[in-house]
């Protein structure tokens, strides 16, 4: 049975020393609880503690690292079933398939297009993390693939049903910790110990959530930690019901042996695009811990991407940009300064609609705890006696001797509170949508 972040404190050392990455005992503690953190991360728990606490402050699923370095992509990690009870923690990694049956130009181009595909979004690149490599029984192509790809800078999944292709694919691309797949009831002790020798993380298939269940508890009583659960290339619907009752299982009941990532295929569950860009997007919605595609085509990634970080994206933490100052277009001590707040959609919008007009400009961010102009306004953080303080220490008064403060036209009720807080500075009330700063400066500030 689960225990209390209170229970599990009494058993804490007490320390508060810090080196588990929190301040203190009772934060460990309570992450230790919501199934945030790792007993292994506090060095002085003492070992009668360990004993107690092993199973019951183990995360409820485990995360599980594919890859090194900055290839490397993590699954699972998730302590809700529904993301507005807290958070979802590591988003649906997205990869594609590549064949040994396909030619040179088909491999090339989808290894391009894994390289090539990078979309910014509110300051964050959104990108595709895989690449799923699949033996056809040629066993030296296979190896061969899956170094080019590798070598690209995608994290791997090796699928085989050959040991001896696994072990030869592993050979050259087993140092960057690639996801194999997949053990099952017949090759489990061969695929086991491919896993261990090479210290990569392994799928586990079978056709049947118990089945995969019996067969992950197998691995973990051999000393697997990264599992990954596949209850087989199905239907939509039967997948999608799979992927439920494993989360729930794994959450609600604590049951161990589901206690991982999933990987799913939609690649293999449609004849067409569109019909696989839904499923795709089913499961990164539920519960789908990797998602594999035939291709990776701009119209049909994108989308996904978005979804993907609309959905994982914490509901209870704005996204944010950092205060400070923002030189865009090169601006010198003539050019104008505008202001708005540090929500990071707000701040993108902004900032790529003066870089658009091509006036050189300095942007103002304020913290505002990631709240928009006007609700920053509506809250008191977007206000007069706010900002005057802000542009007074920012540093700007030694940027811009044209002393000239544009403020978005959705608050211009502050302008008169402006100009007593900064009387050395013209205020000056610019647009109320973002669309219309190229014209509004260029019209102003062109001479």
């Amino acid at each position: 049975m689960a225990l209390s972040g209170i229970q599990i404190f009494k058993m804490m050392p007490k320390k508060n020393c810090g080196e588990c990455g929190v301040p203190t005992c009772l934060a460990f503690a309570m992450n230790l609880a919501a199934g945030k953190a790792e007993l292994a991360q506090c060095p002085y728990v003492s070992d009668d503690a360990k004993e107690k606490l092993a199973s019951a402050s183990a995360p409820p699923i485990r995360t599980v690292v594919i890859g090194v370095g900055e290839s490397a992509v993590k699954a699972g990690g998730e302590t809700v079933l529904y993301r507005h009870e807290k958070t979802f923690n590591n988003p649906t990694a997205l990869g594609c398939l590549i064949s040994t049956t396909e030619n040179d130009e088909s491999v090339n181009a989808k290894i391009k297009a894994f390289q090539e595909l990078r979309f910014e979004r509110v300051g964050l690149i959104l990108k595709p993390e895989l690449i799923a490599v699949k033996d056809a029984g040629d066993g030296a192509r296979f190896a061969q693939i899956a170094k080019k790809a590798s070598d690209a800078g995608a994290a791997l999944v090796l699928i085989s049903d050959i040991a001896a292709n696994m072990k030869a694919a592993l050979a050259e691309v087993g140092k960057n910790r690639p996801l194999i797949y997949a053990a099952t009831e017949a090759n489990l002790d061969e695929y086991s110990a491919l896993a261990l020798e090479f210290n990569c993380p392994l799928v586990v298939k079978a056709d049947k959530v118990g089945d995969v269940a019996k067969l992950s508890a197998k691995l973990t009583e051999k000393g697997h930690k990264d599992i990954v659960l596949d209850s087989g290339k199905k239907s939509m619907a039967e997948q999608l019901r799979d992927q439920v009752m494993i989360r729930r299982l794994a959450l609600e009941k604590l049951y161990r042996p589901l206690g991982f990532p999933t990987i799913v295929f939609p690649c293999e569950m449609a004849d067409n695009p569109v019909d696989e860009v839904i499923a795709a997007g089913t499961f990164v919605s539920k519960y789908g811990g990797i998602a594999i595609l035939s291709d990776l085509r701009g119209e049909v990634v994108f989308p996904l991407l978005l979804q993907r970080l609309n959905i994982f994206t914490d509901p209870q933490r704005p996204m944010t940009t950092e205060q400070g100052i923002y030189p865009i277009n090169n601006p010198s001590e003539n050019s104008p300064v505008l202001i708005t707040s540090n929500f990071s959609l707000t701040y993108f919008i902004v900032s790529g609609e003066i870089e658009s007009s091509r006036v050189p400009s300095w942007l103002l961010v304020l913290n505002t705890d990631g709240l928009s102009v006007l609700t920053a306004w509506a809250a008191g953080k977007f206000v007069g006696d706010a900002i005057g303080p802000f542009v007074k220490k920012s540093g700007i008064e030694e940027k811009s001797k044209l002393k000239k403060l544009i403020i978005p036209g959705a608050a211009a009720i502050i302008s008169g509170d402006l100009e007593e807080e900064l009387p050395e500075w013209q205020i000056a009330i610019g647009p109320r949508e973002g669309a219309h700063i190229p014209a509004y400066l260029r019209q102003n500030f062109v001479q």
